[in-house]
């Protein structure tokens, strides 16, 4: 089984929802749950494994760790006494202008905002602009990263297709004079929305060890707001979703604010539609979907220029051109030539992206998170069976199968609720007409089941050695001390925390699972945070965002943040099971003002690929607080994919 099912992470500031916590129910307080907890945060599972089917230059911007950066061991009273499959030598905490990654390891700057991806990409002129030059380049703040190996088939570490996210921009870091994103001309506007959506691009590794991208692959393709696409699945013609851009409500346009996603084992993307509430601006105080809309952010005021020039982005012209976008969207990176199509089936929220694993009983499972304050995690499980040798009907088992949205218990168990229409309040008199409303109005479907509201739940990944699922809690400042609960149990929660489900038996079908919180983020030496005993000074994160697992079954964080404790951001890697269980250890660095996301590993685990996002976030174009990755006095920061390997070749983090 080929499962290469993963990644991605990320972070535009989610919207500060007092209007979603006032819709759920209120949370289980039980004056013994910290007993409760305590017995569940020392509790150590040991699952049986399961199978699971040349050095690059460093160039500008990237720096490797000098010897008085790594961190010394920590006293012999905390060391693990187990054999440490991740030795390398930490990263320290700190805040700069580099790239940082420890002694042993190369990186490469493979592709930045406004690289050609096509043969005729003009050169990027920063200063000068234009919506045609952005459609044959990279586009801006790289989130998710996929890569899928070429052929289709292979398992090929050397040649491939990487899928990489645009989630959003920032006007002020992008153009010359630092223009507010509503003084944009038209021209801007344009190469603003040309910088969303995705860039496919065709890379391969030559003799040295170093990775180009193939300029002239017939794959290449960038996927934008303007990119005709198809809405699938139960809401799929619905009456809400009829516009006079979509009269069927099936045929629709664009991908936008795609944070996460993930690679499913038929080789297609899943692109998650998280902060779209920013693109669209209009009068909606007499719209129908007004409840909807207040709790995904939606504002009357323009807080983005699309709505100015182009009227879907309009709400008081095509007022339900809102219900197209916080889909999940599945791409063919194989294909060029085809139709994105957005997975109704997956529920309309903000996603932080979609991850499949295939069951025992060959039914797919897709877990997905509400990267939002308060909001929910949900699991999809497929009504048809994944055939290994049908490519073709495997690409529509997430069109049609069972929503189910994480009801947590302090005893350890969570319980997965099924969102069918007429399933106990999923009926009429609660204004649920159809299946197709469920899937539209996902948060309000399950405050009705009286599902858990999280901290902020990003990226959920299962592991494909152990089959446990990991979800990243970013954080929740909001939280009050009477609203904590078993997976979330601090108040005014700054710094996260990380979430291991257990499936019985490995069932990922079953109705109920066990939960354990195998890390409580923040530093170390705070109440509350929970890591293995030896974690060093440099070893504690904050803000998970993102995660990856390498072939051990080893689990690489990255984060989104980490700044508000004086650190950078980066990513992190911990062992999942045995004694040195949640040993973080700081792995690599991001410049200053960045995020770190979209971890993602070649089949071998030799090549990591990471996206750093927002570089110099906080300053301006024309006074950045960083000009990574180029350094060019003419050149804005920019956001970049960066591969890394080891010197000599081998596993990362060996």
């Amino acid at each position: 089984m080929k499962q290469n099912c993963d990644l991605f992470y990320n972070s535009l500031r989610s919207f500060d929802s007092k209007v979603a916590f006032k819709l759920t129910k209120k949370l289980n307080t039980s004056p013994n749950f910290q007993d409760v907890l305590s017995i569940r945060m020392s509790r150590r599972q040991v699952l049986s494994a399961i199978g699971y089917t040349g050095a690059a230059l460093a160039l500008s911007g990237c720096s490797v760790a000098t010897q008085n950066e790594l961190v010394q061991s920590v006293g012999d009273k905390t060391q693990s006494s187990a054999p440490d499959s991740l030795p390398f030598q930490e990263v320290a905490h700190g805040l700069d202008e580099f790239f940082t990654v420890p002694e042993g390891y190369n990186t490469q700057v493979l592709i930045r905002w406004g690289d050609p991806i096509f043969e005729d990409a003009p050169a990027f002129a920063p200063a000068n602009q234009t919506e045609r030059a952005q459609l044959k380049q990279f586009g801006y703040n790289n989130d998710f990263i996929g890569y899928v190996p070429l052929p289709f088939g292979s398992t090929s570490s050397s040649r491939g297709l990487l899928v990489v996210n645009h989630e959003y921009v920032r006007s002020e870091m992008m153009f010359p004079g630092s223009p507010n994103v509503t003084e944009l001309t038209q021209e801007q506007s344009k190469v603003n929305m040309a910088s969303h959506g995705l860039s496919v691009v065709e890379i391969q590794k030559d003799e040295n060890g170093q990775w180009q991208t193939i300029l002239d692959s017939t794959y290449n393709r960038r996927i934008t707001p303007n990119t005709e696409m198809m809405i699938t699945g139960p809401s799929a013609g619905s009456k809400r979703l009829k516009t006079t851009y979509s009269p069927d409500g099936i045929k629709t346009f664009g991908t936008y604010g795609n944070c996460s996603g993930g690679v499913t084992p038929w080789g297609t993307i899943l692109t998650g539609e998280e902060n779209i509430d920013y693109m669209f601006g209009g009068e909606f105080a007499n719209n129908p979907e007004k409840e909807n809309y207040d709790r995904f952010g939606m504002k009357e005021v323009f807080r983005g220029s699309w709505g100015l020039y182009n009227e879907r982005f309009d709400m008081t012209k095509t007022p339900a051109e809102p219900l197209h976008a916080g889909w999940v969207v599945e791409i063919d990176p194989y294909d060029p030539n085809s139709t994105p199509k957005k997975r109704t089936a997956l529920g309309r929220f903000k996603h932080e992206g979609a991850n499949v694993f295939i069951n025992k009983d060959g039914h797919v499972v897709a877990y997905t998170g509400d990267d939002q304050r308060f909001e929910y995690l949900y699991r999809f499980v497929s009504k048809n069976k994944y055939q290994p040798d049908n490519r073709k009907a495997n690409m529509e088992l997430l069109e049609d199968g069972n929503l189910f949205c994480a009801k947590f218990e302090d005893d350890g168990s969570v319980k997965w609720l099924p969102m069918q229409y007429g399933n106990g309040p999923l009926n009429e008199q609660n204004g649920f007409s159809s299946q197709a409303d469920i899937q539209i109005d996902c948060r309000k479907a399950a405050d009705l089941l009286g599902a858990t509201p999280m901290d902020r739940p990003e990226d959920v990944e299962v592991n494909p050695v152990t089959a446990q699922v990991y979800v990243m809690l970013t954080n929740n400042h909001e939280r009050k001390n009477i609203q904590t609960d078993g997976p979330n149990p601090r108040a005014q929660n700054h710094a996260g925390q990380v979430l291991e489900l257990t499936p019985p038996d490995g069932n990922h079908n079953a109705d109920v699972f066990t939960w354990d919180l195998i890390l409580v983020c923040g530093p170390k030496e705070d109440d509350g945070t929970k890591y293995h005993p030896a974690v060093s000074e440099n070893g504690w994160l904050a803000c998970p965002d993102n995660c990856a697992f390498d072939t051990l079954g080893n689990m690489w964080i990255s984060s989104d943040g980490a700044k508000m404790f004086g650190v950078a951001d980066g990513v992190w890697a911990t062992e999942v099971k045995g004694e040195n269980r949640g040993l973080t250890k700081r792995f690599l660095r991001a410049p200053i003002g960045a995020e770190m996301c979209g971890p993602f590993f070649t089949p071998d685990a030799e090549n990591f690929f990471s996206a750093v996002q927002h570089p110099g976030e906080g300053s301006t174009f024309d006074e950045p607080s960083t000009r990574w990755p180029d350094f060019d006095p003419q050149i804005p920061p920019r956001p970049s994919v960066v591969v890394i390997t080891k010197n000599g070749g081998g596993r990362i983090g060996s």
